[in-house]
C-alpha cells in the first residue's frame, strides 16, 4: 500500500542528517536520503541539506552519479566568502533548489552581510537563497531589505534558528510570534532550523532546553496567515497540549502550507512519527 501525505505536509521537512545533533557521516547521508525519497512518506521530505564546504572540497562528487537527480539545500558553513567556491563545484547530478547562510552572529548588524547575500542571488538566478537572520537587533530592518528585493524578483526568504547548544539560541515563544507576525505583515516566507524535534513543546531531558514543536509552529503560521495577531500565535506556540494544535492544522490538510516553508532536521522518522502520532498521517509500507 501507498499512502499519499496531506498537501498540507509536502515538503515540510528538509534531510539535514548530516548536520548536529544526527552528524550522520555524508557517504551514510546520501543513500539514505535516496531511500526516503522513495519511500512511501516521500512528499513529506524535502532536498537534502549539504555543508558549502562539503561541495567545495569535492566530498559529494564520489557519491553522486552524473545520471543522478539528488535535489540539495547548500547551506554556508563555510560562511558568505566561501559559497562561490561551493557553487562552483557542484558535481554532475546534483541541483541546488536553495542557499542557506547567516547574515550575522547575533548582536551583530546584519546589513552588511545581507547586502553580500543579496549580490551573491543577483549572480545565481534560480536557487532560493535564505537569509539566516537573528532574532536581535536589526532584525525588523533585515526584513524590510528582504521584502524589497524581493519585489525586485530575486528569489530570497528568511531563516530563523529556533534552537542550538546555548539557552540563548532558543528564542521565547512570544519573541517567536514577533518574527511569525512581521513575516505575515510582509508577506515574506521563512525558514526555521535547530531545536524543532519532535511535534509539540516539550522539555528535552537531553539539552535540558524546553523545545518548540513543529506543529506548535505549523499551527501559528496558519492563523498568523489568516490574520492572527501576535497573542493568538503566542498562544499556539506555548501550549504543551497538542488539541488546540490540531483544530486549525486537520482543518486546512488539503492546501498548501501558508508563509512557512518548513525546517531541517536530522532525523526524518522523528517528525513522521510525531506526524502519524496525532492521526495527521496515515502510516503506510512501501511496494
Amino acid at each position: 500500500m501507498s499512502t499519499q501525505l496531506p498537501r498540507l505536509l509536502a515538503g515540510l521537512v528538509d534531510d539535514a542528517a548530516v548536520f548536529p545533533p544526527g552528524s550522520a557521516p555524508l557517504p551514510e547521508a546520501v543513500p539514505a536520503h535516496r531511500r526516503h525519497r522513495l519511500s512511501w512518506y516521500a512528499e513529506l521530505v524535502g532536498p537534502l541539506l549539504v555543508p558549502a564546504s562539503a561541495v567545495a572540497t569535492r566530498a559529494l562528487h564520489p557519491l553522486v552519479d552524473p545520471a543522478d537527480d539528488l535535489v540539495v539545500g547548500l547551506i554556508g558553513d563555510t560562511g558568505l566568502d566561501g559559497l562561490p567556491a561551493a557553487l562552483a563545484a557542484v558535481p554532475p547530478g546534483v541541483t541546488i533548489r536553495q542557499v542557506e547562510v547567516a547574515v550575522a552572529v547575533r548582536g551583530e548588524d546584519p546589513q552588511p552581510g545581507l547586502t553580500t547575500l543579496l549580490a551573491l542571488a543577483r549572480s545565481l538566478g534560480q536557487p532560493t537563497v535564505y537569509a539566516e537572520i537573528p532574532l536581535a537587533v536589526g532584525l525588523m530592518g533585515a526584513l524590510d531589505v528582504l521584502v524589497g528585493a524581493r519585489a525586485a524578483g530575486l528569489p530570497v526568504a528568511a531563516k530563523f534558528r529556533t534552537g542550538g547548544p546555548a539557552a540563548e539560541l532558543f528564542p521565547t515563544p512570544a519573541e517567536l510570534a514577533a518574527v511569525i507576525h512581521a513575516c505575515q505583515q510582509r508577506k515574506l516566507p521563512f525558514k526555521l532550523t535547530a531545536g524543532l524535534h519532535h511535534a509539540v513543546r516539550h522539555l528535552d531531558p537531553a539539552t535540558g532546553f524546553t523545545h518548540h514543536g513543529f506543529a506548535n509552529v505549523l499551527a501559528a503560521a496558519l492563523v498568523a496567515a489568516e490574520g492572527a495577531g501576535v497573542e493568538q500565535i503566542t498562544e499556539l506556540l506555548t501550549t504543551t497540549d497538542p488539541r488546540p494544535l490540531l483544530a486549525p492544522i486537520a482543518q486546512r490538510l488539503a492546501a498548501a502550507r501558508p508563509l512557512w516553508v518548513g525546517y531541517g532536521s536530522c532525523s526524518i522518522l522523528e517528525p513522521l512519527t510525531d506526524l502519524i502520532q496525532l492521526g495527521l498521517v496515515n502510516g503506510g509500507t512501501d511496494t
